[in-house]
């Protein structure tokens, strides 16, 4: 496996935390208006929902691997240079998972002229009842503004083609799942482990560890 889509499972998994408070809203939504009893269709719902969510990375994903694959192309710009903007931002990430530094929420900012124009679409599939209106509603709401999909964005950007870009968005929503999954069906112990303080501030460290190290070995590759 590719360890670039193995790391990014792991911050989807590490920034879990942040996934609630993005999206348990929405995850929140579809579980409490369905009753107890209905098993079945909260897990139709939840499936949809989710599936929803990370075609829409997925997507995302490859179109930011494939514009830059071309531009690299087209203009001869060193790959490198992306792999240490993608450094960079991890390192930022880490910052934010820790709740020292919040510049990474800032850049959130950025996609809330496109979420304007997508979120009202979303009303389309409210109430959810059926599946495919889950899986509608997750599609749309994997354009959210979230700056842990921006940091993993710039690691589609130095991915070099539109599969490995699609792939990595992928794997990080796929870290996303145990957060969202736990909301879904109201596994509290869970929730409170990933809220935990001393747990986040060592994934933002483990994070800023990761991203010196990969900053490093792109570093020394822009040198040599």
């Amino acid at each position: 496996m590719n360890f670039d889509y193995f790391s990014a499972f792991l911050v989807g998994l590490l920034g879990a935390g942040h996934c609630l408070g993005m999206c348990g809203g929405i995850t929140g939504m579809l579980t409490n208006a369905i009753g107890k009893n209905a098993t079945y269709k909260k897990f139709q719902l939840v499936f949809g929902y989710n599936v929803g969510r990370l075609a829409s990375y997925t997507l995302i994903g490859s179109i930011v691997g494939f514009s830059s694959s071309l531009a690299v192309k087209s203009t001869g710009f060193n790959p490198i240079y992306l792999h240490v903007i993608s450094s960079i931002f991890i390192i930022l990430l880490g910052f934010y998972i820790a709740q020292w530094w919040l510049i990474i929420g800032k850049i959130e900012i950025i996609g809330k002229r496109l979420w304007q124009l997508i979120s009202p679409l979303t009303k389309h599939f409210i109430p959810v009842n059926r599946p495919f209106q889950a899986v509608g509603l997750g599609a749309l709401w994997g354009w959210l503004p979230c700056g842990l999909v921006y940091s993993m964005l710039t690691w589609a950007l130095a991915s070099g083609s539109a599969v490995n870009g699609a792939f990595i968005l992928f794997c990080f929503g796929l870290g996303t799942l145990p957060a969202l999954l736990s909301m879904s069906y109201g596994i509290h112990y869970v929730q409170s482990l990933m809220r935990n303080t001393v747990l986040r501030k060592c994934t933002g460290l483990l994070m800023i560890v990761y991203g010196l190290y990969t900053l490093l070995i792109a570093s020394s590759n822009v040198i040599n």
